[in-house]
């Protein structure tokens, strides 16, 4: 066999499969019917937990597909290689997501609340629209919703405190990985997942409070509501998708796959998880604290 046709430098060609239309349509539905639920639609609330139902399936059959044929031996360093690039414009795609919320943080902050203040060259927007409203932050905007705001130094300095522990503990599993200590990686790599479950229970007691409590909620607290739910809220989201790929990653570690030189889908999650506590803490910064 000649080199140009030796099996590590062949490409692997995965079979044709039904899984991308599956999933296609599982988010289509789901959009719509989230869609259709905001607008009081009866039946969007069905519409979309199909779609999510439908979205879960594809995933658990479509990983599933893919770590078999990872275990089985077809991806060589060529597909490895696809998979790293990949993964990293992914993460690439979320910094962009993540960039957009915190863009019109940043907008309404700086630059509309003022403006509605009258600050620069808008002082006859002050005048004639929005009469003794004042710069001030945070705020609901010249709707004048009252509400108060969570502390920064309570629930929110807290989950720093997990988010940062779990991104240790992760490390540490990594670490213990690559030097073939498989007892070690269980242990740390159980911790991290349940940091990150933690996290999301802090979060939900925190959602309660504002709704219950202190009259921040997405519907009533104007300018700062929307800012403040829709960048912790998707946070909460990726904490969740995170914690469940960690989970499904130690699920693996325990039924022996991984070697010390071959484990990218634990360093992918890594990535992933280490993205993830880097958001927080620009949450934490510029949306809790200053």
């Amino acid at each position: 066999m000649s080199a140009a046709t030796h099996p590590s430098d062949r490409y692997y060609v995965p079979h044709g499969t039904h899984w991308p239309i599956m999933g296609s349509i599982g988010l289509f539905l789901a959009v719509a019917g989230f869609s259709m639920w905001l607008n009081q639609m009866a039946f969007g609330k069905w519409v979309s937990w199909l779609g999510a139902l439908i979205v879960a399936v594809m995933l658990f059959g479509w990983f599933g597909n893919v770590i078999a044929e990872s275990v089985k031996g077809f991806y060589n360093d060529q597909v490895d290689k696809s998979f790293r690039w990949g993964m990293a414009w992914f993460i690439f795609s979320e910094v962009a997501f993540f960039a957009a919320f915190f863009g019109a943080l940043f907008y309404a902050r700086q630059l509309a609340v003022p403006w509605l203040a009258g600050q620069g060259n808008n002082f006859f927007t002050n005048v004639l629209l929005w009469e003794g409203f004042e710069n001030a932050w945070p705020t609901s905007g010249p709707t004048g919703d009252e509400f108060e705001i969570i502390p920064a130094w309570g629930v929110p300095a807290l989950n720093t405190a997990i988010l940062l522990t779990s991104g240790v503990t992760l490390t540490i599993a990594h670490h213990a990985l690559r030097a073939g200590h498989r007892g070690t990686v269980k242990i740390w790599l159980a911790a991290t997942f349940l940091l990150g479950f933690l996290f999301l229970g802090f979060q939900a007691e925190e959602y309660v409070h504002a709704y219950q409590d202190l009259g921040l909620r997405l519907d009533s607290a104007g300018i700062y509501g929307s800012t403040f739910f829709m960048l912790t809220g998707f946070h909460g989201l990726h904490v969740l998708i995170g914690s469940i790929m960690l989970f499904v990653v130690w699920l693996r570690v325990m039924r022996g796959h991984f070697t010390p030189e071959r484990h990218f889908a634990f360093e992918a999650v890594a990535w992933y998880w280490h993205f993830v506590d880097v958001v927080w803490l620009g949450l934490f910064i510029f949306v809790y604290w200053l």
